[in-house]
């Protein structure tokens, strides 16, 4: 079936509404936090909160569905695959919605039952998309990249709400997985700022941490 396109305009107020809700949830955070590949960094977006509150959750939910219609196809893949643990909220639905069989890798081989590292069915071939919250260095979407293909399944492309701007594209790049993404962080800090949402030195701590990649 054919999609229709998103304009530009209505692809904006998407970003724009993803960073409102970022900030009426508490989901963007300013401090000292330390990330998943041992990085500091001046500020956390914390995506997981976001199914504790439904109405965003829905948003936020829907938005992942656009991104994937309009930038993958939904012809593009057979099953959806979650990255733990903050992925998998957003994996299952994606795959509820369009119909698509679920899956998620485990961050370490399980030591009981079938000792398995990807929970789900994988026949060989199946092509799968990824799905997380966001991306920082790429390090979480290539270790379950990894996993799943020693267990014969095919990743073309990965899905994410925000691209922090550390190297994950580049990163995953190399390793043959297209990453698409609704928000680019730097983007988000001009709109919060804009709006009034964050402050100058707020917006600086953003964009600095980029240029340090």
């Amino acid at each position: 079936m054919k999609v229709k396109k998103l304009s530009k305009t209505e692809r904006e107020k998407m970003k724009t509404d993803l960073c409102r809700i970022l900030t009426k949830i508490g989901a963007l955070k300013f401090g000292a936090f330390k990330l998943a590949g041992g990085k500091i960094s001046p500020y956390y977006i914390d995506l997981r909160i976001v199914p504790s509150f439904p109405e965003a959750y829905q948003k936020v939910s829907d938005f992942y569905i656009n991104l994937i219609k309009q930038d993958v196809g939904t012809d593009s893949f057979e099953r959806v695959a979650g990255v733990p643990t903050a992925g998998m909220a957003f994996a299952s639905v994606i795959a509820y919605h369009l119909k698509k069989p679920f899956l998620y890798s485990r961050q370490q081989t399980k030591a009981h039952g079938r000792g398995r590292r990807v929970e789900g069915i994988i026949m060989p071939g199946d092509r799968i998309l990824l799905a997380d919250d966001l991306v920082t260095s790429g390090q979480s979407l290539r270790k379950a990249a990894s996993a799943i293909r020693a267990e014969g399944g095919v990743i073309n492309d990965a899905v994410v709400l925000v691209d922090r701007e550390e190297g994950g594209n580049e990163n995953l790049a190399k390793d043959k997985i297209n990453l698409h993404y609704l928000l680019k962080v730097s983007e988000a800090a001009n709109k919060l700022y804009e709006i009034g949402t964050i402050t100058e030195e707020e917006y600086k701590m953003i964009t600095k941490q980029v240029k340090k990649k």
